[in-house]
Order: C-alpha cells, then structure tokens, then sequence
C-alpha cells in the first residue's frame, strides 16, 4: 500500500524529527556501560584483554550475555540472532570512542544521501553482512590481513556500509567528491585494519560489501517512501530484541 493505510506522513514526520545519528550513538553507549557493570557485579571487573581497543572493556561473559558475534556465538553455539546485537556492543573505551566519532561524521552524510531511514537500514543490514562474512570466515581461506573471529563486536561493520553506500552514492550520482571520499576512506580502514592488531578485517568487508549492495537497492535518486521508516523501525526493534534474546539466554 503506497500510502502505508494513511500512517505514511507520520513515518515521514518520524524519520524527519527523530534523531537518528544520536540515537544510535546513545544506543551503543548505553549497552557498553551496561556491559562494564555487568564485568563489575558478575566477573570482579575484568577489563582489558591486552590489545589497545579493550582497555577498559568489558569481560567476555558480559559481551556474550549482550550479544556478541563471531564463529563461536553463529556457528558452534547457534545464536545466530547475533549477528544484529553485535554492532551495538563495544570491547573497549577507545574502541566505542573512535567508532562513534567514524558515525558521528558519517551517519549525517548518509542520511542526507539516502535519508533518515534508510540511513538506519544501511546501518543495521550492513552490521548483519559483516559478521555473518567474519563468522562464516571459518570456512574461507585465511590471509594475512582476514582471518576468522571466534568473538567479534563493535559499530565498525556498520559504519564500513555507510562507506559503502557513500560509495555507491558516488557512482549513481556522479558526485566525484563522494566517490573520492568513500575510496580513500576505505582504503584508510584497510591500513588501520593491516597495521592494527585485533582488528576484524572480514566484519569490515561484509559490512562494506553489504551497505554498497544495500544502497543500491535502496537507489540514492529515488525518494524516500513511508515504508522505509517502517523497515527500518523494525530492523531497530529486532536488533533490540536481539540484545534481549542474549540476556534471557544466558541468564536463564
């Protein structure tokens, strides 16, 4: 129904006034305090496994209860509703403190490519490319710079899909400047990715690979519909509903 039964202009208001950018950075803030009060209460505040991005992070029973990924989680234990909790979660300080900075600069970009809501679907569906790549990596030749993650977490999945969809954006656009802009920042990932240990180089391709195919099935030059809101409202919720399948989980 093209008119949504008469709800698309409050989709369209929704999309609009909602805040997505920090509603998504609040998101992700709230769940790694969550995680750091959990490793105080239940693990006796185990922080840090020796890399830079887990100092000050959480234990790995708080990132398994919230919904971390990877080979384990997918794969040998079969909650594969991870792989849409994951990019809400974060296993350091810097590690959340340099993927919101990434959103923060590049949420706003894609909103007003695509718009607000299908920001919001690039951002959730790209998550879910990414670590289902990383998890499946298991299966895939290992190379020196993608090898396969038994635990993975963090925003950055999603944020290499909005580059993707600047990408494409560039491309359907002929917006030189945009094309330009997603090449060398993607370029710049993979040096971080080649350079910096612990980095998950295949949640990153997925996610690349995955807001590129997303964006373009989305089309940049076509309008925002109301229906789009409603996808990506619940593409939210189920992401949500993710985190909360964890917990019962493993609590239960």
């Amino acid at each position: 129904n093209p008119g949504m039964w008469g709800l698309a202009p409050m989709l369209r208001a929704i999309g609009g006034n909602e805040p997505f950018v920090p509603f998504l950075i609040g998101s992700c803030v709230v769940l790694y305090v969550a995680s750091i009060l959990v490793s105080l209460g239940a693990d006796g505040g185990v922080f840090g496994g020796g890399s830079l991005f887990s100092f000050l992070g959480p234990s790995q029973r708080a990132l398994t209860m919230f919904g971390q990924a990877g080979g384990v989680p997918v794969l040998v234990q079969g909650r594969w509703w991870t792989l849409l909790s994951a990019s809400f979660l974060h296993a350091g300080l810097l590690h959340i403190l340099f993927n919101m900075m990434a959103l923060r600069q590049l949420g706003p970009a894609v909103a007003d490519m695509y718009g607000q809501a299908r920001m919001i679907i690039i951002y959730v569906l790209a998550g879910v490319c990414g670590f289902a790549l990383s998890s499946l990596g298991w299966y895939l030749p290992s190379l020196p710079i993608l090898h396969p993650s038994y635990f993975t977490v963090g925003a950055s999945a999603s944020i290499s899909g909005l580059i993707g969809a600047i990408l494409y954006y560039g491309r359907r656009s002929g917006s030189r400047m945009a094309f330009e802009y997603a090449k060398s920042t993607g370029l710049m990932l993979a040096v971080y990715g080649f350079f910096l240990p612990g980095i998950d180089n295949f949640a990153h391709l997925g996610g690349f690979i995955g807001g590129y195919v997303v964006g373009r099935l989305l089309d940049p030059l076509k309008p925002e519909r109301g229906d789009h809101m409603t996808i990506a409202l619940a593409l939210l919720g189920l992401s949500f509903a993710a985190v909360a399948a964890s917990i019962v989980t493993v609590v239960f």
